[in-house]
């Protein structure tokens, strides 16, 4: 009787059931199914019917009538299943794994989780939430490959800003004619004001950029020649390095002789200012400290070099000053000291390229000669050696950006370059050659963009290597001369 009645009705119900023990709305309240399904009422055989096929000869077994074979159906990935909870006291389980092997089938189980879970069709907060499925390695829409699940923020998968863009050939070239090819002689500079002092043999010739005007400022004799040129910070005089081993001081604006300073023994290669002392550095292996408020030739000598000094530079705070020599040494003097408080000798050959951060206080860039082809980078307070990178030739002069961090580097021997770094990372912004000699010579335009090459093909070559500065401050107008951008054309 019971079996009749199961065809009757289109359900294949397990003995001992019948259709009116399928009345959800009269299960318990504690029931964990009667809340998902109190909207279905089945109440009588012909509603039941009604879900099969219009032929009640046949028994099938019903299914839901918008998916057709949920056995088929990847449910699982929309994370529709709830976790299993413990059961409620007095839940009716039995019955619920009934309903849902009447309603889904009898195989629904093997395809989702054991038994005890609830049913997918029960609204949850998981309900049309999409499951990332992991892709094979191989697919492109792998999430690795779109960033998901990565562990890398957004920043991360954003594309990387494209590097600068710097020209590859100098815009200006000017004839330098007897511009010395000597390593430990430094013959250019570019004053504040703009104006650029070379030493050309016996002369010192200025070029003001904003007219390419060029003067003679003075002709030292057939008996001596210029071996370094340095502007005060003020742009207004400059200091002339003799073979002799004089220092002659010169108004740049009135072309005059101001003073000539002794004491060194023979040629004077390097200079270097503060804002109160003038630093020279001779082939002697001698420093001296002139300052041009008292009537002696200099007020203190710094010895420690074995060689002749070829590197000069002041700290831009003016409390440390760095030297380097022809004897692998680079050493840290402060303004009182007689002795060097620091001495770094990890360079293998002469130091001449010497450079201060303007970003970073105690942060010295020094390069070595043709056997070591290092920049090496330096904490000045302890004396640790930050970070160090074979540039694979001579490196000649090193020069920090005033706008970014970065810093351009000339070369000699074998390749005879000029690059620009970015650091810390020493990653390349540009490599740029068109020098057929050693790029022994190095200055800065005021605004910081322009840089001046100078080799001994007798050639002073202008690269735009470095931006603008990013947030300029305006200037109040004071009468000097403005420092604001001049293009060299």
């Amino acid at each position: 009787m019971e079996s009749s009645q199961r065809r009757k009705s289109g359900l294949n119900l397990p003995a001992g059931m019948n259709e009116t023990s399928l009345r959800l709305e009269t299960s318990s309240p504690s029931s964990p199914c009667s809340s998902s399904f109190r909207s279905i009422s089945i109440s009588s055989p012909r509603m039941i019917s009604s879900l099969s096929s219009p032929s009640s000869s046949k028994s099938t077994i019903c299914s839901d009538r918008f998916i057709p074979c949920r056995s088929s159906s990847r449910l699982h990935t929309f994370g529709l299943m709830e976790k299993e909870s413990p059961a409620k006291e007095g839940g009716n389980e039995a019955y619920c794994r009934i309903l849902k092997s009447e309603l889904f089938g009898s195989d629904f189980g093997s395809c989702f989780s054991p038994a005890g879970q609830g049913s997918p069709m029960s609204p949850n907060k998981n309900m049309l939430r999409f499951k990332t499925e992991h892709s094979g390695p191989n697919s492109p829409y792998s999430p690795s490959i779109l960033g998901h699940d990565s562990g890398f923020s957004s920043e991360a998968s954003t594309p990387p800003k494209p590097p600068r863009k710097v020209p590859k050939t100098p815009h200006k070239v000017l004839d330098a004619p007897s511009l010395q090819d000597d390593f430990y002689l430094n013959l250019v500079d570019w004053s504040s004001q703009n104006v650029l002092a070379v030493g050309l043999g016996t002369c010192v010739y200025l070029w003001t950029a904003s007219n390419s005007k060029v003067t003679k400022l003075c002709d030292l004799g057939p008996n001596d020649s210029v071996c370094a040129v340095q502007w005060t910070r003020e742009g207004s005089y400059i200091s002339i390095g003799t073979n002799l081993g004089q220092v002659q001081i010169w108004d740049g604006t009135q072309c005059k002789k101001v003073r000539t300073m002794g004491g060194h023994q023979t040629r004077t290669g390097v200079l270097a200012w503060n804002s109160r002392i003038l630093s020279s550095g001779s082939r002697d292996r001698n420093i001296l400290q002139h300052d041009l408020r008292v009537s002696s030739d200099y007020v203190s000598k710094l010895v420690g070099h074995k060689s002749e000094v070829c590197g000069l530079k002041w700290s831009h705070d003016d409390r440390e000053l760095a030297s380097g020599g022809n004897d692998n040494q680079l050493l840290v003097w402060n303004q009182h000291s007689q002795q060097p408080i620091l001495k770094l000798t990890e360079h293998t050959a002469a130091v001449k390229a010497i450079a201060w951060s303007p970003h970073q206080s105690n942060l010295l860039a020094s390069g070595g000669g043709t056997a070591d082809r290092c920049i090496r980078f330096w904490n000045t307070t302890n004396g640790h050696q930050l970070n160090n990178i074979d540039t694979g030739s001579q490196v000649c002069n090193l020069s920090w950006s005033k706008n970014v961090n970065e810093i351009v580097s000339t070369h000699g021997y074998s390749q005879n370059q000029i690059m620009v770094w970015k650091y810390p990372s020493m990653a390349k912004v540009a490599t740029l050659t068109g020098h057929s000699f050693r790029v022994l010579y190095l200055a800065m335009s005021p605004d910081g963009q322009t840089i001046v090459t100078g080799a001994g093909d007798e050639t002073l070559r202008f690269w735009n290597v470095f931006p603008s500065v990013k947030t300029p401050t305006p200037v109040k107008d004071t009468g000097l001369w403005s420092l604001g951008r001049t293009y060299i054309r």
